[in-house]
């Protein structure tokens, strides 16, 4: 778990579903960028998780892109 600044705990590895919430986007869409490899992901077991980190680095990524633009 990482602390936030408000104190909160968040876990360091989230579920595809969870992620889609976090982003605002479908868990499909959440599937199709892991097998992308434009969303880091881990296996753990016979599940895939998405670290928080991977989370950040692919919204930095999409603010990149569009400032690019």
């Amino acid at each position: 778990m990482i602390t936030t600044a408000n104190g909160a705990a968040e876990p360091l590895l989230w579920k595809p579903e969870q992620a889609a919430v976090m982003l605002g986007i479908g868990r499909t869409k959440v599937y199709d960028l892991m097998r992308t490899g434009a969303l880091r992901s881990v296996r753990l077991g016979g599940s895939r998780r998405i670290p928080a980190t991977a989370l950040t680095e692919f919204v930095a990524r999409l603010e990149e892109e569009t400032d690019a633009a």
